[in-house]
């Protein structure tokens, strides 16, 4: 193997590793988010285990509780969620 493709390998390798960790980082601060966006519009949920993105500002989580969501920006503009 030449010095060049061992060079590239290491370079995806590590771009690998250091932007797992960094993408993971997000996951804790959108769950508080979503949590507190379900809350603020009236739903049953306690705490947001886990959360799905479907497309730009358009999520699917799931609850706690056992309910699930979709969490997204209508036409309007406005934050709505859709129990699921």
């Amino acid at each position: 193997m030449s010095i060049r493709v061992k060079g590239w390998v290491l370079i995806v390798v590590m771009t690998a590793f250091f932007a797992g960790p960094l993408l993971a980082e997000d996951e804790p601060s959108l769950l508080k988010d979503m949590t507190a966006v379900i809350a603020l519009l009236g739903l049953s949920c306690g705490q947001v285990v886990s959360a799905t993105q479907q497309a730009d500002n358009d999520h699917i989580v799931s609850c706690q509780d056992g309910n699930r969501y979709r969490v997204f920006v209508n036409d309007e503009g406005r934050v709505v969620a859709q129990k699921q």
